[in-house]
């Protein structure tokens, strides 16, 4: 089974995508592991084009996985590859605070993550904003083409029915 989910940050991505790879025990990848440089000694390192596309390949090239992320301008092949497209259109309540405490958690300690500045949270909930207003309509557009797999999803109740499934 091949998974493609994608949202905004803080929809609720990567929680999907451990509980539907613990139901099918298939591997999920996040794509911030492959768009970003986790070994750089700041925030916000890009990782080399080639490598990147490189990995993704690698994912890609297995029988089972599912892949999660905001990214599509450079993922499209995941998308023709996929069985299912996931997207996440939550409400703006929700993003908004779980962008936010996740950044306390991860400040505190509590929660493994990036290294995250108030400024680089601030700049993470300007950018949500933007995908949410401008990038998902470019994805909804993208992903027409592949609608008998693309399944909209747009609270918490459809990602417990989608796990229950």
């Amino acid at each position: 089974m091949k998974i493609h989910i994608i949202g905004c940050s803080g929809s609720g991505k990567t929680y999907l995508a451990a509980a539907l790879s613990k139901k099918y025990n298939i591997p999920h990848f996040d794509l911030d592991d492959i768009q970003w440089d986790n070994s750089a000694q700041e925030y916000g390192v890009k990782m080399p084009v080639e490598k990147r596309n490189a990995l993704l390949q690698e994912i890609l090239s297995d029988n089972d996985w599912i892949i999660e992320g905001v990214y599509y301008s450079w993922v499209q092949q995941s998308f023709e590859k996929s069985d299912k497209i996931y997207v996440l259109d939550m409400p703006k309540y929700l993003y908004i605070s779980r962008i936010i405490i996740r950044s306390i958690k991860r400040k505190l300690g509590i929660q493994k993550g990036k290294r995250e500045t108030l400024k680089s949270v601030y700049n993470l909930l300007k950018w949500t904003e933007t995908f949410q207003n401008k990038n998902l309509k470019q994805i909804k557009s993208m992903l027409d083409k592949y609608n008998d797999k693309v399944i909209w999803v747009t609270n918490k109740k459809d990602i417990q029915r989608i796990i229950q499934e």
